[in-house]
């Protein structure tokens, strides 16, 4: 790599950045990359989900819950799914055949 697109590189990442920064704190950026919350939460249930999660802060440990119960969720609904029209396996001789051969 030249000399020029290294510098280049390097003044593309810098403007970009400073483009993060300069939007991390403006309206829009709160608006369309976060939603503020105000909820009342048992004190316990927050302690728990923030013991549970490993995490330091209270936003971080409802993220990473809410994240896994979504997970859990769609789990839940797949195996709904698969279950109405399941994948019925008579011989798997030919499958194993075909994976044996990849």
């Amino acid at each position: 790599m030249r000399h020029s697109e290294i510098m280049y590189e390097k003044a593309y990442f810098i403007k970009k950045k400073t483009f993060q920064r300069l939007l991390t704190n403006t309206i829009i950026y709160r608006m369309v990359y976060r939603m503020k919350v105000t909820a009342i939460i048992d004190d316990d249930l927050v302690n728990n989900v923030k013991v549970y999660t490993r995490s330091s802060t209270v936003t971080e440990a409802i993220t990473i819950a809410l994240k896994d119960w979504l997970d859990i969720y769609n789990i839940k609904e797949l195996n709904k799914n698969i279950s109405k029209n399941p994948i019925m396996i008579n011989d798997g001789q030919r499958i194993r055949e075909i994976n044996r051969s990849i």
